[in-house]
């Protein structure tokens, strides 16, 4: 089955040049050799040409936010992808930059002999201004290809303001969409020449990662111009360590998602989501892995929706939770971002009403105003945003629950709602794995009651939904998180 065209859109007016030497995947969001439609549609274009294909993966170092936290999440990525595509025809090409625009002037090398440039369409970051500027100064064809959800973005026309109105579209629309599923393997079957290899000019100039740099060397990462105060985080990148977690998601923790995945001591989350975020593992393989399990075929699959929030598909009650998680909540937050590319990370965005009740609250009192370097000290009076503050910065993660009640709470500790909204992405972005996401931007805005409707009125937060630590403590098993992250395991940051 061909990539849906639904999920192709050519970046710019010109004609894939039949007589290039090869053609390119220029991988930056979808970091996987598997269930991949721009990898699926390189090799698709390079079978009908008959040409060798180069993927490239590159990593830049001037990115914002870029630390060896994130950087050594992709670099494991990378090395698994090298492993992978070992394997086949292709050449893989890993390049990370070794100093700040060191990259400049690879892509538009590589188009000068190429067929075709294939890339990956992502709705939000750095990342649509950099494929589009690209795509506006080389005189060859640049197709950026929608490998993000089970749905394409294009496949709506709007953006859903409620999670009930998405979720009831979904109903109708979901099973056909997962039927074109990419390939578990797009490489194959493919009948590809072989790739020579790169001429010695730009492997040069751009040369490729060294073997010390993928596996995660940390000396070598030191030597990068990335920001080394934030370390590594919890977890390890790659479709490896991903299908790890996935495993052992699906054979200890789903049945019980519903109730433990909100209990911090209950260690009921997925910790899927920095690999989805990194396109280490794809939510389509995700999706077909918990069907398996249920038993359910995607041709059983349509028509069994009875309109049950809770009971969408008829499944049993940690299914269905995790797929509210992964299909309508995951993907409200790309719908929204598709739609919105301008101010999806902005307070302006927010529902008017919010917007509204938030300002008329502005001049409430506060209990404290924290300065942001306080907060991002964990250096409140509350102990458990303290302790969920740290668990942000210390592993790169922060518990399902408490995210929201550390978005809700720093909005009593600063001036005013555009500072907290602000200071919430600041922090967030720097420290998260699975920041810079659209759910990033979607998770932090229903703090400030996107995707929400008003609710009785409260001081500061106005008719937006009210979240206190000690409503928090009284539903939640917390005795073994604050054991661990209530209080500082590390120097303080400096500045406070």
């Amino acid at each position: 089955m061909p990539v849906p065209a639904l999920r192709i859109t050519a970046l710019n007016q010109e004609k894939v040049r039949a007589d290039g030497d090869f053609v390119v995947y220029w991988m930056i969001s979808a970091r996987r050799s598997a269930y991949n439609f721009g990898l699926q549609r390189a090799v698709e274009v390079a079978s009908e040409l008959q040409k060798p294909l180069l993927v490239l993966e590159a990593l830049r170092s001037d990115y914002p936010w870029a630390s060896d936290r994130l950087h050594s999440f992709v670099l494991g990525g990378m090395a698994d992808n090298q492993a992978a595509f070992a394997r086949t025809n292709a050449l893989y090409y890993p390049y990370v930059e070794p100093e700040r625009g060191a990259g400049k002037g690879l892509i538009d090398t590589l188009a000068k002999q190429a067929a075709l440039i294939v890339t990956d369409e992502f709705p939000c970051f750095f990342l649509p201004r950099m494929t589009q500027a690209a795509a506006s100064r080389l005189r060859i064809r640049v197709e950026a290809v929608d490998s993000n959800g089970l749905v394409p973005l294009r496949a709506t026309e709007k953006a859903y303001a409620r999670a009930f109105d998405f979720r009831r579209w979904l109903t109708r629309v979901l099973p056909e969409h997962a039927r074109a599923a990419p390939l578990e393997n797009p490489l194959k079957r493919a009948r590809l020449p072989a790739f020579p290899d790169l001429s010695r000019s730009i492997t040069a100039r751009w040369p490729r990662a060294s073997a010390e740099l993928l596996a995660g060397n940390a000396s070598a990462l030191a030597r990068l111009p990335i920001d080394h105060g934030v370390g590594r985080g919890a977890q390890v990148g790659g479709a490896r360590a991903a299908r790890q977690r996935l495993d052992a998601f699906l054979e200890r923790k789903l049945l019980a998602f519903a109730d433990a995945r909100n209990h911090p001591d209950a260690h009921g989350a997925s910790e899927l989501s920095a690999s989805l975020h990194f396109g280490h593992l794809s939510p389509h393989e995700v999706f077909s892995r918990v069907l398996a399990l249920e038993d359910i075929t995607l041709d059983a699959l349509q028509g069994r929706s009875n309109g049950d929030p809770k009971a969408l598909w008829q499944m049993r009650p940690g299914a269905e939770a995790f797929l509210d998680q992964l299909v309508t909540w995951r993907e409200l937050g790309y719908n929204y971002c598709h739609h919105n590319p301008d101010d999806y990370d902005q307070f302006r965005s927010l529902p008017n009403w919010a917007k509204a009740t938030l300002e008329a609250h502005q001049k409430d009192p506060r209990e404290q105003i924290y300065s942001p370097k306080q907060l991002e000290n964990a250096a409140t009076n509350d102990e458990l945003w303290n302790a969920a503050q740290r668990e942000l910065v210390e592993t790169g993660q922060l518990q399902g629950y408490l995210r929201m009640l550390w978005g809700k709470r720093t909005l009593t500790w600063t001036r005013s709602a555009k500072d907290a909204f602000s200071l919430l992405i600041e922090l967030n972005n720097k420290y998260a794995l699975d920041g810079r996401n659209p759910n990033s931007y979607s998770g932090i805005s229903w703090c400030f009651g996107r995707y929400d409707r008003p609710w009785p009125e409260h001081p500061i937060f106005g008719t937006v939904r009210l979240m206190t630590s000690g409503s928090a403590r009284r539903k939640l098993k917390l005795s073994a998180y604050l054991s661990r992250f209530g209080e500082p395991r590390a120097p303080r940051l400096p500045g406070l």
